[in-house]
């Protein structure tokens, strides 16, 4: 049996250059998802952009009983999309090293929209696997968030605890889920670096709020959401639809991060045309993300 304990991990590996994309999409010699282990029993994976634009990272958790996958997606064809195999493969390398006696797999999701969703069919028929609902009710039911949108509860895969916390805002089902073996706070589509879409306004305050509180009395390593949107020049995103992205900056973020975002929206208020947000109506921009208030 591993031993998971809280911070056991230590520093896990974030120097990688994540594929972002190829000029010519038809032409990518990438394949259609990248892995890269940040320890070896933490692993994030990201759907090639020359496959969806959305290029949503992914995240798999090895546990003693049972490993995690938190979202599935852009795409549900698996000739073009590979997620099953993809999954299927690093869990069988994973038990290679780790031989044991029954297995599980858990499908979670940060989030129900659509490009976080969509390979879920792939595991329908999967043994030994649960694959979790996409609603409100689903999600309070599997992991018994009963003070929703207040309160948390945590999953156990085996000694490998993490705490769910609900997130809504961007999404009405969102989940933020804290890993303490890694320490990594992975906050789906609410603070990423990229366009933060905000559906419920004070939802999503909330959710800020609530993750700062949590955050006050925990050590996090990095803050990783599923997207990378910006470019490296402070407050600039690339276009909606982009295939390509050359000059992406990191994934991960911080608690500080955390902190910028909630005086933005603070300095925003009722007003999404006031000052000193400039023309575009609804958009907030800061150096790392840009909120959009739907």
């Amino acid at each position: 049996m591993l031993d998971f304990s809280d911070g056991k991990a230590g520093a896990g590996n974030l120097e990688v250059g994540w594929h972002a994309g190829w000029p010519s999409a038809k032409h990518d010699p990438a394949p259609e998802i990248q892995v890269h282990a940040y320890d070896p029993n933490t692993m994030i994976l990201r759907q090639n952009k020359s496959v969806s634009h959305e290029a949503p990272f992914m995240f798999l958790l090895f546990g003693n009983s049972q490993a995690l996958l938190l979202d599935t997606g852009a795409t549900a064809d698996p000739s073009y999309f590979p997620l099953r195999r993809t999954v299927d493969e690093l869990i069988a390398a994973w038990l290679a090293d780790h031989p044991r006696d029954g297995y599980g797999l858990t499908v979670g999701h940060t989030h129900g929209h659509d490009d976080h969703v969509a390979g879920d069919g792939q595991f329908a028929d999967r043994p030994d696997t649960v694959v979790v609902g996409r609603s409100v009710a689903d999600v309070i039911e599997f992991y018994g968030l009963d003070s929703w949108p207040g309160g948390a509860a945590t999953l156990d895969l085996g000694g490998r605890v993490l705490d769910v916390l609900p997130g809504p805002g961007h999404h009405r089902s969102a989940t933020v889920f804290y890993d303490r073996y890694t320490q990594l706070l992975l906050t789906g589509d609410s603070v990423y670096p990229g366009r933060l879409y905000v559906e419920d306004w004070p939802a999503f305050t909330a959710t800020i709020d609530r993750l700062l509180d949590f955050c006050a009395t925990r050590s996090v390593s990095h803050v990783l959401g599923c997207h990378i949107e910006m470019t490296m020049t402070p407050g600039k995103d690339y276009l909606i639809g982009s295939t390509y992205q050359p000059d992406e900056p990191p994934l991960q973020l911080t608690v500080d991060h955390l902190r910028a975002l909630r005086d933005l929206l603070a300095k925003a208020g009722g007003d999404p045309g006031a000052p000193p947000f400039g023309k575009r109506i609804g958009t907030y921009p800061h150096d790392n993300f840009i909120v959009w208030r739907l």
